[in-house]
């Protein structure tokens, strides 16, 4: 590709994000196709949720990035992303990545949710057919200028968070945290933020990664008494620019000085090049002095503060 091709593109750029814009908003109405395929796998585990709003501090890892929280009295669902296939939706089929293993939890076995969080705008963690189907009076907080992907969904509270700024919902505090990450949403689009997002209740401290790089970004978080830290690690292979591996991830858990790790984004869309057990068998590997730290191995799977 020449310069002069590129100083193109740079000139069609508005159009080429007005031709694009559609295909990156759909609704995921029709999406008949995405039925064809063969059924994900069913998940490992099936969880539990006898008890749940009694818990003080607990956490459910549904597949990928989406994890149903419940800390300081309220239930907080991250990325969430039900549908079998991510990408762009062209009418009758949604092309990009299909779903290995189903959501530990169906939409209808979710208990109330009370607030929202999407990291940044990627497919596989702003899902609009998903944030669809949720209930629309759930708070949901967002990093900058991805708003206007969710908006038009009907959310009745809606609220951009930039890193290092905080706001108060139902008894805790929510502060958005810089990571090194990516933000369009695809190729042709205008820059989006992306952020992680500490969970501060009056007894318990959790923080959700979302999709980081390698870096220093959590080590302030060393006196702040971290008890969970979620954080992803898969999808490096070749992408460790913008996605932590299992050996990264441990290491910013050991400098944030966590009591509990729970590894997400892994063995559930083959984005990447790595084989799907590859990025649990490695971080096992790394945590081989401190096991019991590591709390959730597979779908499905739960925790719950002693």
């Amino acid at each position: 590709m020449t310069w002069r091709t590129y100083a193109d593109l740079i000139k069609r750029w508005p159009a080429l994000i007005r031709l694009g814009s559609p295909f990156s908003r759909g609704y995921g109405r029709l999406r008949l196709l995405d039925m064809l395929h063969a059924c994900p796998a069913v998940a490992p585990a099936t969880p539990d949720l006898s008890g749940w709003e009694s818990r003080a501090l607990s956490a459910v890892w549904i597949g990928h990035a989406t994890v149903l929280i419940r800390i300081g009295g309220m239930t907080i669902l991250t990325d969430p992303v039900f549908s079998d296939r991510i990408g762009l939706c062209g009418g009758i089929a949604t092309i990009g990545p299909r779903r290995m293993v189903q959501p530990a939890l169906s939409m209808r076995q979710l208990p109330k949710i009370d607030l929202i969080l999407v990291s940044h705008a990627h497919f596989d963690h702003l899902d609009r057919p998903t944030l669809r189907q949720l209930s629309r009076t759930a708070p949901v907080i967002t990093s900058p200028n991805n708003s206007d992907l969710i908006r038009d969904l009907g959310f009745r509270q809606l609220r951009e968070l930039h890193p290092n700024n905080a706001v108060r919902i139902g008894g805790s505090t929510i502060t958005a945290v810089a990571v090194k990450h990516w933000g369009p949403r695809m190729f042709v689009d205008h820059q989006r933020g992306y952020a992680a997002f500490v969970i501060e209740s009056k007894h318990h401290r959790v923080l959700f990664g979302g999709d980081t790089a390698d870096g220093p970004h959590f080590d302030h978080l060393h006196n702040r008494e971290i008890d969970l830290a979620m954080l992803g690690i898969g999808a490096y292979n070749p992408y460790v620019a913008a996605h932590a591996t299992p050996e990264q991830a441990w290491d910013m858990f050991r400098r944030m000085n966590a009591r509990w790790l729970l590894p997400m984004h892994h063995s559930t869309f083959r984005l990447s090049h790595e084989e799907p057990e590859e990025p649990l068998r490695r971080l096992l590997v790394a945590a081989a002095d401190r096991p019991e730290a590591v709390v959730v191995s597979k779908i499905g799977g739960q925790w719950t503060a002693g």
